[in-house]
C-alpha cells in the first residue's frame, strides 16, 4: 500500500478528501473456509478530489500485482453484459467499416467476451490482459491474449509487432490504473492517425446522482467525469469525437476518441450537465457523502427490522461493490446468513470482512430464505427474470441503492 502523493491524471498535490468508507480488506479477496481465523489486510478506502484538474481519486493505491495478477471476475458471467459488448462489437464495425484486415486490440480484455465478438464479425482480435488466467480463459474462445500490463512500452512493442491498430477498447479498466497519462497514450500510439479508441467506464455524474457509493473500491483508483477526463485526454493528444450514454454499471459512458487536438461539440453538453450538479468543485460533494451516511443508517434499520421479525434474508451475488457495501454498512452473518453467485470461482469462498458464505445460485430456490438483498443491483432486472422459481416459492428481492427497499 503506498499513498498517492499526487493527482493520477495531472500530477498536482492540491486535493481535498471528500468521502470516507472507512478501512475495507480488498474487494475482490474472497476468502478460503480455512483461511476464515486469519486477520484480513484492510486498506484506508477515501476519495480525494483534484482542486486542478478535478478527477476524483482513491487516497492511498494498493499496487496492481497484487490487485490483478489472479482475477476473479468474468464479464461472461453476466448475460447483460455479453449482451451489451455483443451489440457494441456489432455497432463499431459497422460504423467504423472493420473488416478482416483490421485490427482490433482491448486493453484489460478479462475473459475475452468483447473480443469474442467482434472476431465473430470478422475482425482480427488481440487481448491485452494482466491476469494469467483470463488469459487461458479467452485463449479457449479463440482470442489471442497476452499477459501484460498496458502502457506506452507494449503499445510500441505491440505497433511494431502488428501494425496500427483500427481501433483499441478500454472497457471498465480506466479506472484501474495508476498510470493515467501513459495509459492514454498508449492508446494514441497504437491507433494513430485514424484508428479509433474506445473507452468505456462507469459515470461519476451517476455515481452521485443515484447514490453508488458501493462501486467505490481500491481496484478503482479513479471515478470520472468529463470535466477531467477531457484535460486528460488532451494532454495525452487523443481529441474525443463522440459520447455515448449507456445504462450499464448503474450509468456509463462510452468515450470515442481519436489523435488529435479539438474535442467535438458533445464533450461541452456533457460538461454542462456535470457543472450543473457540482462535479466541478469539492463543495459538490459534501451533501454526496451525507446521504451515503443515511443510506448505510437506512439499510441497517430495514434488515434489522426484517430480523427482528423473523425473516431469513440471504444475498444474491458477490460482486466487488457488494463487498464495498456490506463492509461500510457492517452487515455480516448477523443480519444476511449467506450470499449466492454464478462465477464457480467465487462459489465454496467467504466474502472479505463481511465473511458471508458464497453458495450456487442454486441454493436460493431450495433454501427459500424470506428476502434476498441483490448486491449487483445494476443487474437486478435480469437477477429478478432468472430467479423464477424462487419468488414462486414465496422469495422477495430486496435492493440497497440509491435507497434501500422491497422490489
Amino acid at each position: 500500500m503506498s499513498a498517492s502523493p499526487a493527482c493520477l491524471a495531472c500530477g498536482s498535490t492540491r486535493r481535498e478528501r471528500v468521502l470516507d468508507l472507512g478501512s475495507t480488506p480488498l474487494a475482490n479477496a474472497n476468502v478460503r473456509p480455512a483461511d476464515a481465523a486469519r486477520a484480513e489486510a484492510r486498506y484506508p478506502l477515501e476519495l480525494l478530489f483534484c482542486l486542478d484538474c478535478a478527477l476524483v481519486q482513491l487516497s492511498e493505491l494498493v499496487p496492481p500485482e497484487i490487485l490483478f495478477s489472479d482475477y476473479c471476475y468474468m464479464t461472461g458471467a453476466s448475460s447483460t453484459m455479453v449482451a451489451h459488448f455483443g451489440a457494441f462489437a456489432a455497432a463499431a464495425t459497422k460504423r467504423f467499416a472493420l473488416g478482416p484486415k483490421d485490427l482490433v486490440v482491448e486493453v484489460a480484455s478479462n475473459d475475452g467476451t468483447l473480443l469474442a465478438a467482434f472476431l465473430a464479425n470478422g475482425t482480427r482480435v488481440l487481448g491485452v490482459e494482466p491476469a494469467a488466467n483470463l488469459c487461458q480463459v479467452a485463449e479457449q474462445k479463440g482470442v489471442e491474449s497476452v499477459a501484460r500490463f498496458f502502457g506506452t512500452e507494449v503499445a510500441r512493442e505491440l505497433r511494431a509487432e502488428r501494425g496500427p491498430a483500427s481501433m483499441v477498447c478500454a472497457n471498465n479498466v480506466l479506472a484501474h490504473v495508476p498510470d493515467l497519462p501513459g495509459v492514454l497514450a498508449g492508446m494514441r500510439i497504437l491507433t494513430e492517425p485514424a484508428g479509433v479508441v474506445s473507452i468505456e467506464f462507469p459515470w461519476l455524474y451517476w455515481l452521485v446522482e443515484h447514490l453508488e457509493y458501493d462501486t467505490v473500491y481500491h481496484e478503482h483508483l479513479s471515478y470520472f467525469s468529463i470535466v477531467a477526463l477531457e484535460k486528460a485526454f488532451a494532454r495525452a493528444g487523443l481529441a474525443i469525437f463522440d459520447i455515448e450514454e449507456l445504462p450499464v454499471h448503474g450509468g456509463s459512458l462510452r468515450v470515442l476518441a481519436r489523435a488529435g487536438k479539438e474535442h467535438g461539440p458533445r464533450v461541452a453538453e456533457i460538461v454542462a450537465r456535470e457543472r450543473a450538479l457540482g462535479l466541478h468543485r469539492a463543495e459538490g460533494f459534501h451533501a454526496f457523502a451525507k446521504r451515503v451516511a443515511a443510506n448505510r443508517t437506512a439499510l441497517r434499520a430495514l434488515l434489522s427490522g426484517l430480523k427482528q421479525g423473523g425473516k431469513r434474508i440471504a444475498a444474491y451475488g458477490a460482486p466487488a461493490k457488494g463487498n464495498t457495501l456490506l463492509n461500510y454498512c457492517a452487515i455480516s452473518t448477523d443480519l444476511v446468513e449467506y450470499t449466492v453467485d454464478r462465477n464457480p470461482l467465487k462459489v465454496g469462498c467467504l466474502t472479505p470482512g463481511a465473511h458471508l458464505p458464497i453458495r450456487p445460485v442454486s441454493v436460493l430456490a431450495e433454501d427459500r430464505p424470506d428476502f434476498a438483498l441483490i448486491l449487483p443491483w445494476n443487474l437486478a432486472p435480469e437477477i429478478v427474470a432468472q430467479e423464477r422459481l424462487y419468488r414462486e416459492r414465496g422469495g422477495r428481492f430486496l435492493v440497497p441503492i440509491p435507497e434501500p427497499k422491497a422490489l
